[in-house]
């Protein structure tokens, strides 16, 4: 199944674990929109057939949710049972910190389950990378080149918001490989002062253009501007205007890299479960799979890799103060 926010390479995974289930000797089902789909009998086979393509799909065909009854106090019992009812013998759930916390659950019942960190923010502790991250980024950077073209032909400012609630990542690697000036990150406090002389003296060195990237999760693009206008009212050199890139972050076809990394991690998957893993998730540690257990990562607050604060400011990037939030 895929749960929770949908992310560009899930298809690739449901296609990976398919075709492994298949050369493997097993039936292979999928259940639609996340764990709601258990409660409502939602099970589909899988086969050659119905996977064929998916690797080039965004988004889920099995579609997803976020699902409260997995959150009551007997959801997972009675997720267990008509599992079983229907002759299941293990799961993998592809999704982030929520719906990886469900398969827990589920392992914790005795029922056997193998997770996949399927989401664009990277916030899952225990893998480098997660399935759509790199598509997501590639997005993004399309979008704020297009976005500079414009800045630059009016001498504007852009204040441009994307995704990461918890997790600056996004913000960070989109800010260095687009030539942006501004992170604004939830792991550190941004100095409004400081971004204000930054682009003033961007704009006494005749650069005609800059932009702010700011994560949701320090606060909506909006609010940031809002506060922008009034901490530099008579001061700011520049127009500021703002886009919100939204939801088409989690579009697009997924690259070479979340197609590769999702087969590899699908494939993983089905392979321990025939082996008797449970309650682990799969993931990507310098270049190779591994195994992790739920409980080593769920809880735990990711860090940014440890070179990224340092590569943002010797790019020049204001990323606010030094110290961690």
């Amino acid at each position: 199944m895929t749960s929770g926010g949908d992310s560009p390479g899930m298809n690739p995974a449901v296609r990976a674990i398919t075709r492994t289930g298949i050369n493997n000797g097993l039936e292979i089902i999928g259940i639609e929109n996340g764990y709601q789909g258990i409660y409502d009998n939602q099970f589909i086979p899988l086969g050659a057939l119905e996977v064929s393509g998916k690797i080039r799909d965004s988004g889920t065909f099995l579609a997803t949710s976020r699902c409260k009854r997995m959150r009551e106090a007997e959801g997972p019992s009675d997720a267990v049972r008509i599992l079983k009812e229907k002759n299941i013998d293990a799961l993998v759930v592809i999704g982030g910190d929520g719906s990886l916390t469900g398969a827990t659950k589920l392992h914790e019942l005795g029922f056997p389950v193998i997770g996949l960190p399927g989401t664009i923010d990277n916030d899952i502790y225990g893998t480098d990378i997660g399935i759509g991250v790199d598509t997501a980024l590639n997005t993004i950077i399309h979008l704020v080149d297009m976005v500079k073209a414009t800045a630059a032909s009016h001498r504007r400012c852009f204040v441009i918001e994307v995704m990461g609630r918890n997790c600056g990542y996004l913000a960070l690697m989109s800010t260095v490989t687009t030539g942006s000036q501004v992170a604004v990150i939830p792991e550190y406090r941004y100095n409004m002062e400081s971004i204000i002389a930054a682009l003033n003296r961007r704009m006494e060195r005749k650069h005609n253009n800059s932009v702010i990237i700011v994560a949701e999760g320090v606060c909506s693009g909006q609010e940031f501007m809002k506060r922008m206008e009034e901490a530099g009212k008579g001061r700011l050199q520049q127009e500021v205007r703002l886009t919100v890139l939204g939801h088409v972050q989690r579009g697009g076809s997924p690259t070479h890299y979340d197609r590769l990394l999702a087969t590899r991690m699908g494939e993983l998957a089905v392979l321990a479960l025939m082996q008797g893993e449970s309650g682990s998730m799969v993931g990507l540690s310098q270049g190779k799979m591994q195994l992790r257990d739920f409980e080593q990562i769920l809880g735990k607050k990711k860090a940014l890799p440890s070179d990224a604060t340092r590569l943002a400011r010797n790019m020049g990037i204001e990323i606010g103060d030094t110290v961690e939030t």
